[in-house]
């Protein structure tokens, strides 16, 4: 009994490395029986002689879409243009990545389409999203964050993700596509999760989407995601403001002072009101 890790997953066949041996294995009936699926990522234990996935060791967090485990960060990949920048996806991507413990970090791709004004709105916007933590990238320089680190590539599709990761190595040769005209948004070049040995790390290029949803997440959970209203939130009158109707709510008065951005805000009330 030897362990590996997932590597990857096409229908019911996975892909392990250990050390330098690859196996295809076969997942044992019991996890079907107990519920369990193996994801990509997963460090499990491998009946070598008969290819067969034994047992998952405890993972350190899990994504649901794209299904991916003990991951230490993910890029959240966002165009500008084509298909069209939005904010909305993007604090729900960063609330949803937040909850599972991941570093999330920005990369905003197609900056070329950019006139010199568009890119000073858009920058002004990005230098918030700094301001309250987060790295944010829109250039090569984010080649340097991948070192002995598991990092997932997650975003809408055509947003640029196997783009991206053939202009950091361009021995990978992924397959991308032209962003459709008619539907606004990319075909799906990635078909499924992989795990591929590339910038000195494991990189994960994942199928992209249309939409995504807040599964397992509460309402405190989401409220608890937006980072920046953790700072505040011991001035609000209530110890479990939710920041909506309350009065006297802290996360309100800096917003008013533009402490906040409003439109992170926004989508709060908006991320709460669909739970």
């Amino acid at each position: 009994m030897l362990t590996g890790k997932i590597i990857k997953q096409i229908s019911n066949d996975y892909t392990v490395k250990i050390d330098n041996q690859i196996l295809i294995c076969k997942a044992r009936g019991k996890f079907r029986n107990l519920g369990i699926t193996p994801l990509v990522g997963d460090n499990a234990l491998i009946d070598e002689k008969n290819n067969y996935i034994l047992d998952i060791l405890p993972r350190k967090n899990e994504l649901i879409r794209p299904s991916i485990a003990n991951v230490d960060q993910a890029v959240i990949i966002m165009s500008n243009k084509i298909p069209i920048f939005s904010l909305e996806l993007l604090d729900k991507l960063l609330a949803i990545i937040e909850f599972n413990n991941i570093k999330p970090i920005i990369y905003v791709s197609k900056i070329d389409l950019l006139s010199k004004d568009e890119f000073a709105k858009l920058n002004t916007t990005l230098d918030y999203y700094r301001k309250i933590g987060y790295d944010v990238y829109t250039d090569l320089s984010i080649k340097n964050i991948f070192k002995d680190k598991v990092t997932v590539f997650v975003g809408q599709s055509g947003a640029g993700k196997s783009t991206l990761l053939n202009k950091l190595d361009s021995n990978l040769q992924l397959l991308t596509d032209d962003v459709s005209k008619a539907l606004g948004r990319g075909k799906h070049t990635t078909r499924h999760v992989e795990l591929i040995n590339t910038l000195s790390g494991l990189v994960a290029d994942t199928p992209g989407f249309s939409k995504i949803s807040f599964i397992g997440m509460t309402k405190s959970d989401i409220r608890d995601s937006f980072i920046e209203f953790n700072r505040y939130k011991q001035n609000c009158e209530y110890k479990d403001c939710m920041h909506n109707l309350e009065v006297n709510c802290e996360i309100k008065n800096q917003i008013a002072k533009n402490e906040i951005l409003i439109s992170r805000y926004n989508n709060y009330i908006k991320f709460i009101n669909e739970r």
